[in-house]
């Protein structure tokens, strides 16, 4: 029997892909949008990352999703440092969540509060993809607007804290692996999962409504 983690991996597979190959991710990283698409981007991130990072000083304790709790992880103050060089030292003024957007987040508030499974789900489809994916992200921005390597603009990219990205995704499946459900929980996990990937996706696709890109 598949481990948990295959599960989802597999489980969850056209979702991620569809979710990489939206046209507003590929016009980005086919260097066809400018650096404002890029920023209204990371916006929509922030609010996700707030949704998910406040709830987890309360859930550390918690016994499914609080090994999953990693101070290495988190991202919020790097998506900060990152909007203060995109968008000036007054971001937040000008912050504004996309009703998709809205709906993410309000998603993985109510996970958070209700069921840590569904948590886990929102957190595994996020950081585990920022640790794979968002490298090539990282990559093309720093080629494509300059930002310094590893600097103010693509922090958000940058995981200091883990010094093999391999190593600890790997531990990182393990805990997944390690998960005490039964099977319906974790047919519910797995659900969770390829709704996160289908609110991403939903973002995506706001934001190539809000760029597209002049015949």
């Amino acid at each position: 029997m598949d481990s948990f983690s295959t599960l989802i991996r597999t489980a969850s597979h056209e979702q991620h892909v569809e979710a990489e190959t939206s046209t507003f991710m590929s016009d980005l990283l086919g260097g066809r949008l400018g650096v404002d698409a890029y920023a209204r981007y990371t916006e929509q991130l922030w609010f996700v990352y707030e949704a998910l990072e406040a709830a987890a000083d309360r859930l550390a304790s918690d016994p499914l999703a609080g090994p999953f709790i990693r101070p290495e992880l988190m991202r919020l103050p790097s998506l900060e440092r990152d909007l203060a060089h995109l968008r000036g030292a007054d971001w937040r003024a000008g912050l504004s969540a996309l009703p998709a957007t809205e709906e993410y987040a309000a998603r993985v508030r109510e996970c958070a509060e209700e069921w840590p499974g569904g948590y886990v789900a929102h957190h595994y489809t996020r950081y585990l993809g920022d640790l794979s994916g968002g490298q090539i992200i990282r990559d093309k921005a720093e080629r494509t607007w300059g930002f310094d390597k590893k600097g103010d603009g693509v922090r958000f990219y940058v995981f200091d804290g883990i010094g093999n990205p391999a190593a600890f995704k790997r531990e990182y499946r393990e805990l997944l692996d390690g998960i005490r459900t039964d099977e319906l929980e974790q047919q519910r996990v797995v659900g969770e999962c390829k709704r996160a990937f289908a609110l991403n996706t939903a973002v995506f696709r706001a934001l190539g409504e809000e760029f597209p890109l002049s015949a």
